[in-house]
């Protein structure tokens, strides 16, 4: 433990570090910009199919540069630390190249980047208004979907936002070890958003995805009964994949620094391989709220079902969590967050935990892409 905590302070100051150092570069003279957030956390009891662990860790802390090559493309690197199984993880999880200035509404990435399915997705973990992302992403994806691919968007020409994608991955981040050997494209997503203004104050947005994966998991990854997943790699798979995100916001007139209330509903649908084999199919829900009372105090509940089927076992789990935000300013971050699992039956989760408390901080410095709605 003690040997883990150094680790994780020396990768901290090293965020730090260079992100001071970032920071006073972010306007620099060719467009390109710095960034950096350090996400330390405690966590009381580790949650099944949770991504946090024990005691101290290092959250989903980055570095990232991002700017414009010449008029016509833009690119981004982002490298990521992050506790994972006692041991501190870093990887690039960022690393594409995109148009800026094609016609009819086109965009096209490449490279290494996350996908655009859910609502979540496309977003940073630290930039999550909970702890730990639903059980769906948790389970079906390893809380980040990102992956090695191209993708072609299309935004039509209209006052309703209307954007549809397809993307092609090579899948190896999404299931590394396989009992087929896919060609180059080993899973392919087909994305349909659209959203629009129902007053000064309300807006909504709907998202429909769709994931065809080739890659058949060679094994189910289960540690003596327990769940357990790890960042980007499925806990659980199938052949097809479809969800459905909608979202709501309500703030005064418009202006969300003050106040505003988010309410997210995602859920999916994952089918086996063999489409013909019985009860080999998973299905998540999840339902969030999250409420800014001002610029400084937010706070937030939301509730998760989630079932795994297996041919001679169906396991059930369902989570309640609740937090309470502080932002001294827009660049921090103290979350207090309260989280129980209960209802679980079957294999899966027999270690479920009961009850836990987690805590965040996150410090941001530099410059970091919007947020999606």
């Amino acid at each position: 433990m003690s040997t883990q905590r150094h680790k994780i302070t020396r990768c901290a100051m090293l965020v730090l570090a260079l992100a001071a150092s970032g920071a006073s570069h972010a306007d620099g003279e060719h467009g390109w910009e710095f960034g950096a957030v350090l996400d330390a956390g405690m966590t009381s009891k580790p949650l099944a199919v949770g991504t946090r662990d024990q005691g101290l860790q290092l959250g989903h802390s980055d570095l990232s540069v991002s700017g414009p090559l010449g008029k016509n493309f833009q690119a981004q690197l982002t490298a990521t630390f992050a506790t994972e199984g006692g041991e501190l993880q870093k990887t690039i999880e960022e690393a594409w190249l995109e148009t800026k200035a094609l016609p009819y509404g086109l965009q096209v990435r490449g490279g290494r980047f996350a996908s655009q399915i859910g609502y979540l997705n496309q977003q940073h973990p630290h930039a999550d208004d909970f702890v730990e992302r639903p059980l769906l992403y948790r389970a079906f994806f390893g809380g980040h979907l990102n992956d090695d691919g191209l993708r072609l968007n299309w935004t039509a020409p209209t006052d309703m936002y209307l954007m549809l994608g397809i993307e092609g991955f090579h899948g190896k981040r999404f299931i590394a070890d396989v009992v087929n050997i896919p060609g180059q494209v080993g899973m392919t997503t087909l994305v349909a958003k659209m959203g629009d203004d129902l007053s000064r104050s309300q807006s909504w947005q709907l998202g429909l995805s769709h994931i065809r994966n080739e890659r058949e998991a060679l094994v189910e990854e289960h540690v003596e009964g327990e769940a357990h997943a790890h960042a980007h790699g499925a806990q659980y798979t199938g052949g097809k994949t479809w969800m459905m995100d909608a979202t709501w916001k309500w703030a005064p007139n418009g202006n969300n620094r003050d106040q505003q209330v988010r309410v997210t509903f995602e859920t999916a649908w994952v089918y086996a391989h063999n489409s013909d084999a019985a009860g080999d199919m998973h299905h998540a829900h999840a339902l969030a709220l999250a409420w800014r009372l001002n610029p400084n105090w937010e706070v937030g509940a939301r509730t998760d079902w989630l079932r795994v089927n297996a041919p001679d076992d169906e396991s059930r789990l369902c989570e309640y969590a609740l937090m309470l935000a502080w932002k001294p300013s827009h660049m921090q971050t103290l979350r207090l967050q309260y989280t129980t699992q209960r209802g679980a039956t079957g294999d899966a989760f027999l270690n479920a935990s009961k009850d836990s408390v987690q805590l965040q901080y996150v410090l941001s410095f530099g410059a970091h892409g919007a947020h999606s709605f």
